[in-house]
């Protein structure tokens, strides 16, 4: 096995991740995470990326969603780099994916989107609280 995710729900998940450490070759590498953000959460997040993007600007510019997730998640400090185009013709950013994001990870993010919109009056449509 070269690679394996394993999800704690109980007892025997905790076994079988005994099992496999106990197994692993000298140099695997174990990584723990908390649970993943939810897809409420997910949902809730473009939301609100979708409400600032059709009411503000940053700089004097429009951005997409996507666009003010980068700009988002870099001021939660995620690490977001920009690599040059294979045509050096512009900048593409990487390291912007929120789908890594622990569940509490994601709850900040909305958090600091909701003040941040807040500051900045934008008006969220949907105020639901995700899970």
């Amino acid at each position: 096995m070269t690679r394996a995710v394993l999800i704690l729900n109980g007892a025997d998940d905790r076994a079988k991740a005994v099992h496999w450490a106990n197994i692993a070759p000298v140099g695997t590498r174990l990584e723990f995470k908390k649970p993943r953000r939810t897809l409420p959460q997910n949902d809730r997040m473009w939301a609100m990326l979708t409400d600032i993007a059709s009411q503000t600007d940053h700089n004097g510019r429009r951005y997409s969603p996507d666009q003010w997730k980068v700009l988002f998640l870099h001021a939660c400090g995620r690490e977001v780099q920009f690599l040059p185009a294979l045509d050096n013709s512009t900048f593409i950013p990487w390291g912007q994916s929120s789908r890594d994001l622990s569940k509490e990870e994601m709850s900040e993010l909305i958090d600091f989107m909701h003040g941040w919109g807040a500051e900045n009056g934008i008006v969220f449509h949907d105020r639901a609280e995700a899970a």
